[in-house]
């Protein structure tokens, strides 16, 4: 039943079926049931087959399946862009790949820490002479800059204290895209020609140096370039990316965006202005752990989210303004950890999104000789 749309439906031979002629009311009140009862995956990748019938059933699903911010789920490969809910965590799980220096992120299935989750976004490590580079994408087989299904990237400095997450898409109107020396290959997977490809910083990522040897977890700060500081208060926004190029996957791929997990610098972002707190971007920094006396180590409550004790583990929230406070700086937004030797928990919320929460992560496992 999934098909992949093309701009002409006609070109699909769906547009004079019996489907695309149901009665528009009929068709809204069978889809808003599907919708409705389908509220958990794998059974959820019906809503996505309903919405590849044709283009009357797209623009209903479409019509009817909110945004992660406001339902908690992630339905269609644009909601790895959009932010996560408000209110609660969404729980995820990355896998390593050690031989092929592939990373892949799944959606948790269950409270188990290491199910068959639904596949999201893969990556994988491209090493410079002086930088390294994580291309991440909506394919677990195909990841190179020139795939229709690129999304972005993550580029490290030399030393891999400091990185940039790139979107492949602009986060909002009026973005920049990066000058870059490379442009995206040419080759079998080429991108189209009416499809520019992009490279818009979206964040910037810093590990603090230690050149005493203290002791504790390394230090790190995320300036979120496109997203405001107040977007974290009541009543706060963060820009929404709302759909995907025809070419680079707004069709919905419901075979590579479900995928069991048994069968991938320049300088520091843009210091915030004291002047104008209110336009600044939002910052997120670590959340300062407490020392044990009996573990004799610095730990952090990922209320069981997390169960090997590791440097790469970190708990991350919202940088208050000077002489401000407030519940929502107290609230986790994303938070990595350990459970197995190639195996690491991810859980995410508003305002920053799975592909950004994804690039952050990925930036933990680079070695840091310098931090730690």
């Amino acid at each position: 039943m999934a098909v992949d749309l093309e701009e002409d439906d006609d070109a699909n031979g769906l547009k004079q079926s019996c489907w695309a002629n149901m009665p528009p009311e009929l068709l809204r009140e069978v889809l808003i049931r599907i919708e409705s009862s389908e509220n958990k995956w794998p059974a959820r990748k019906n809503v996505v087959s309903c919405a590849n019938v044709c283009r009357s059933w797209r623009q209903i699903v479409k019509e009817i399946v909110n945004r992660p911010e406001v339902s908690g789920l992630l339905t269609f490969p644009i909601s790895v862009k959009q932010p996560g809910p408000r209110e609660s965590l969404i729980q995820c799980f990355i896998k390593r790949k050690r031989s092929t220096q592939t990373y892949f992120l799944f959606l948790s299935l269950t409270q188990a820490l290491a199910d068959d989750g639904k596949f999201l976004l893969a990556a994988r490590k491209f090493r410079r002479p002086t930088c390294t580079d994580y291309i991440i994408s909506l394919h677990a087989d195909d990841m190179s800059k020139g795939s229709s299904r690129y999304i972005g990237k993550l580029r490290s400095n030399f030393l891999g204290t400091r990185f940039i997450v790139y979107d492949g898409l602009p986060p909002h109107d009026g973005a920049k895209m990066a000058k870059s020396r490379s442009t995206r290959s040419v080759g079998p997977a080429q991108v189209a020609p009416r499809v520019p490809a992009g490279s818009y910083p979206v964040a910037h990522i810093s590990y603090e140096l230690n050149m005493l040897g203290s002791r504790g977890p390394r230090r790190m700060q995320c300036t979120m370039d496109p997203i405001p500081a107040s977007s974290i208060e009541p009543g706060g926004m963060a820009p929404t990316q709302t759909e995907f190029p025809l070419s680079t996957g707004e069709s919905f791929p419901s075979t590579p965006f479900f995928r069991s997990r048994s069968t991938l610098v320049e300088k520091s972002g843009p210091e915030p202005s004291n002047n104008n707190q209110a336009d600044r971007p939002l910052i997120l920094k670590n959340k300062s752990p407490r020392w044990h006396e009996q573990l004799q180590c610095w730990c952090l409550n990922f209320h069981g989210r997390v169960t090997v004790a590791s440097v790469k583990n970190f708990q991350l929230v919202a940088a208050p303004p000077s002489g401000q406070t407030g519940p929502q700086y107290d609230k986790v937004v994303l938070q990595f950890g350990k459970v197995g030797k190639d195996v690491f928990t991810m859980d995410y919320r508003y305002p920053i999104s799975a592909f950004q929460a994804f690039a952050t992560c990925l930036s933990s496992f680079d070695t840091k000789i310098a931090c730690e």
